[in-house]
């Protein structure tokens, strides 16, 4: 059959509008609307059969009126965004069950395969899809855009429903206090996590925010010099744009000396996964309590013995009730220490991700081996723990395309 035969099958099967009409050939002919397409199919019948051209005097028995309302639900999509920015967005519809029915009996009593043409569904999102965006003057973003509005036409009204994706920003912080936990934690009245994270919450009119590290030193550790890279996931936020020199400020000045925060970025939302999966390097530095006096040669051996060495370590007894009882391979790639005296010494250590430091130098009871308390065949306790740098995280910040999208002001519906 050609086109107009198959017009011709597709307005025998009742009232239909333009839109429904040019949608199941929506695949034979490009640059036009649906509704464009279907109104030049309609003419081209009409005098083709010597018929003159009419309307549809009654709502089409398809779409029940919906590619009607593309208008009205464009206007209802900018109402429910409110005061909420964004630079992209995407539309999604759900559609009656009847009208889906109804897609399938119009293809189906015209003798068109089931797929022939595109859904109503499609339609209805690129239709309402563009003309939010040129009311909003926003870009469309099929990947993970700031908002993805669901427009539910199920029900008796309209139901539009608003996701506004988080807002990811990476960073690195240093911990400058002892016995402050990364996240929240019933045990201490403050964490990393819970004084980085209220400017960021304010600034971005979030609902809540989420801290994610690259690795978690110990509660009593410091984190020091270049710091530990984060990356902090605002949810639901009604601001997507902030001065991230003024956020740090606000971090840095308002936590007394606890916590600062350098180098933030917007990031896309892939960091947040880049960031806990991160199997960084890092350095420490201990100030090491020996139980009876240690000469400076056999200390100076001990390094040396454990410098390049891989260490087998079975899980610690102080995190054996959170983690699972393992032996886990792990290399000292450089040690070095100076003896402060026969009973005191601060060392150095570069290690594998995952490296327990207190117990390579304590030997836990045997379970890490070798141990530099089991090499000197005296007793050692880490007093003091420093982080004294963790590798960053490669590129993490926003694409290209996204940052040309985030010049100038985000808008908003209101």
């Amino acid at each position: 059959m050609n086109l107009i035969d198959d017009a011709r099958a597709l307005l025998a099967t009742g009232p239909l509008c333009d839109a429904c009409l040019g949608r199941p050939v929506a695949d034979r002919s490009f640059g036009l609307t649906n509704a464009e397409r279907g109104r030049a199919l309609r003419t081209t019948v009409a005098l083709d059969d010597d018929d003159p051209f009419e309307e549809p005097d009654t709502d089409c028995w398809v779409c029940e009126g919906i590619c009607d309302r593309f208008d009205e639900l464009a206007d209802r999509v900018v109402e429910a965004l409110g005061e909420t920015e964004l630079y992209t967005y995407q539309v999604g519809t759900r559609i009656p069950p009847l009208v889906e029915e109804n897609e399938r009996l119009l293809r189906l009593d015209a003798d068109f395969e089931e797929d022939a043409g595109e859904p109503l569904k499609t339609e209805v999102n690129r239709e309402v899809g563009r003309r939010v965006g040129a009311e909003l003057g926003a870009e469309v973003d099929f990947e993970r855009p700031d908002v993805q509005f669901l427009i539910d036409l199920t029900g008796e009204d309209v139901d539009v429903q608003v996701q506004r994706n988080s807002v990811t920003v990476y960073g690195r912080y240093r911990k400058l206090q002892r016995d402050i936990p990364q996240t929240e934690w019933e045990k201490f009245d403050e964490s990393v996590e819970e004084l980085v994270a209220p400017p960021f919450l304010s600034a971005f009119r979030g609902t809540e925010a989420v801290f994610h590290g690259a690795g978690r030193e110990d509660v009593d550790a410091l984190m020091l010099n270049s710091g530990r890279p984060f990356a902090l996931e605002i949810k639901q936020p009604r601001r997507r744009d902030a001065d991230l020199d003024e956020l740090a400020e606000a971090v840095n000045t308002g936590t007394d000396g606890k916590v600062e925060v350098t180098d933030l970025a917007f990031a896309t939302y892939d960091i947040v996964e880049r960031v806990k999966e991160h199997d960084a390097t890092k350095t420490y530095r201990a100030t090491v309590d020996f139980d009876d006096s240690v000469s400076e040669a056999d200390f100076e051996a001990a390094l040396a013995e454990l410098d390049g060495t891989t260490i087998e370590q079975r899980t610690p007894h102080r995190v054996s009730h959170r983690r699972a009882d393992l032996v886990r391979e792990r290399t000292v790639l450089s040690i070095d220490g100076t003896l402060e005296d026969d009973l005191t010494a601060t060392i150095d250590v570069h290690g594998e991700g995952g490296l327990y430091i207190k117990e390579l130098i304590s030997g836990d009871e045997g379970r890490t081996e070798p141990s530099l308390a089991g090499l000197l065949g005296v007793g050692a306790t880490v007093r003091t723990l420093d982080v004294i740098d963790v590798q960053g995280v490669d590129e993490p910040f926003l694409t290209e395309e996204y940052q040309v999208n985030r010049e100038g002001t985000p808008v908003s519906g209101e």
